[in-house]
Parts: structure tokens; sequence; C-alpha cells
């Protein structure tokens, strides 16, 4: 064999060698593409683009959780300043006199602010009383059946 024979045959082969590996690489770099545009879309933006679109949406979010955070705020406080706890007790006021006709309600919200309406029924007559409750304490005493009121209010 002669040397340019032999120079020959080695070119071949390393011009062989060099195109199998220049298929493997466009292969590896079609896959690639095919799974960035999975991720892209079909548009022609790059990764590092889509990266900073996506930052963006996230900071928008973000700011919608903040907002809807706040209006819960609002929405709590005005929940807690409204009536949400309420309860009647049912008693006799005096001796002889039966069926339980007068009553006390309690109409409290979440800090036990509120009111109290207790209506004694005699047989010749009828009294109310109201009475402001302010986180838990009255500027009058109250009665069994209207402290009774309060607790079972409460409670629910």
């Amino acid at each position: 064999m002669t040397a340019e024979l032999v120079v020959a045959i080695a070119a071949c082969v390393a011009a062989g060698v060099a195109l199998a590996v220049v298929l493997g690489l466009w292969r590896r770099t079609s896959r690639l593409a095919a799974a960035q545009s999975v991720v892209l879309g079909q548009g022609s933006a790059d990764l590092l683009e889509f990266a900073v679109s996506l930052q963006g949406r996230v900071d928008d979010l973000y700011r919608a959780v903040d907002e809807v955070a706040a209006g819960l705020s609002r929405v709590d406080r005005r929940v807690d300043g409204a009536v949400s706890n309420t309860a009647v007790v049912r008693y006799d006021a005096y001796e002889g006199t039966g069926g339980q006709q007068s009553a006390s309600v309690a109409l409290l919200d979440a800090t036990r602010t509120g009111t109290i309406v207790t209506a004694i029924q005699g047989r010749d007559y009828a009294r109310i009383y109201v009475k402001d409750l302010d986180r838990g304490r009255s500027s009058v005493a109250l009665s069994p059946e209207e402290q009774e009121a309060v607790d079972r209010a409460m409670a629910r």
C-alpha cells in the first residue's frame, strides 16, 4: 500500500466519524428544540425571554394575592362588627305567672358588643328594658336571665 492510499483511507474514516458526530449532535439539538417548544409554545421567544415573562406573571400573581388578602381583612373587620351571636331566654319573671311570657334577647357581635332587650310580662303590665354591652361590660347590672342570654349567644 502506498502512503497516499493510507492517508486517503484515514481521511475517509475521519470524515465518517465526523459525519456520525454531526448527525448525533443534530439529533440532540432537534430533540432539545422540540422539548423547548413544548415549554415555550410555537413562539419565537427563547428560554430567557420566557423566564422573564414568567417572572412578570408571578409578580402579578403576588400583587393579586396581596389585594385579595387586604380585601379579606376588610371583610373580617366588617363581619366582626356585625350581629352574629344571638340567643333568647324565656322565663317566668314572677311567681304565679305561667307560660314563660318574659324573655331576654341578646344581640351581640364577635367582641361581645351589642344590645340586650328584656321584656318582663306581669299580670296587668309589660315592661321592656334595653341594656348595651361593650366588650362584655354593661353600665347597668345584668339580671341572671340576661347574663344567661349573653352566655348562650357567645357559646354559638
